[in-house]
């Protein structure tokens, strides 16, 4: 009895954790949009100052030398135009799809930075909307199964044996 009692234990917990995805998703979505127009921004910026001198990004780069400075400047600006593709194609496969389709795109999902800020400023709440729902319907299962696999192989060595009459 207590190990059902547990088992619904995991299903609420399961439940309550999975039906956060869909707002959760929206707000990081969002914020990937605010990324990607801010490193547009830099980019453009990077990319107007090296036509101007008749280079492009990669020549521009490739000249960034001759002091600490510019060499770490070269590294961040690297860096940036990685991140500022990396962040674009997320964005580009996430732009306008619901929360399933954000739950079958999770590994776009993958910016630390972005899900850190997005969590900073989620705001956890009872979803009465049919994705949030859902996932809430779909995480009551899988915690409940995950929880009561894990009590089926933790006391197994434990189970009653029929005797053999």
């Amino acid at each position: 009895m207590i190990l059902r009692g547990l088992t619904l234990a995991g299903g609420i917990a399961g439940a309550a954790a999975t039906s956060q995805f869909p707002e959760f998703s929206q707000q990081y979505a969002q914020r990937l949009g605010g990324a990607v127009d801010a490193l547009a921004e830099v980019v453009a910026d990077f990319d107007a100052s090296a036509a101007a001198v008749g280079l492009d990004r990669s020549e521009a780069l490739a000249q960034m030398q001759g002091s600490a400075f510019l060499q770490r400047r070269q590294a961040d600006m690297a860096q940036t135009f990685v991140r500022y593709d990396r962040l674009s194609a997320d964005l580009a496969a996430l732009e306008g799809q619901g929360p399933f389709m954000r739950a079958y795109n999770l590994p776009r999902l993958r910016d630390a930075q972005i899900a850190r800020a997005a969590w900073d400023a989620y705001q956890p709440a009872v979803p009465l909307n049919f994705a949030g729902i859902s996932f809430g319907v779909i995480g009551f299962i899988l915690g409940s199964a995950a929880l009561g696999l894990l009590f089926k192989l933790l006391f197994w060595p434990f189970r009653r044996r029929a005797n053999p009459a």
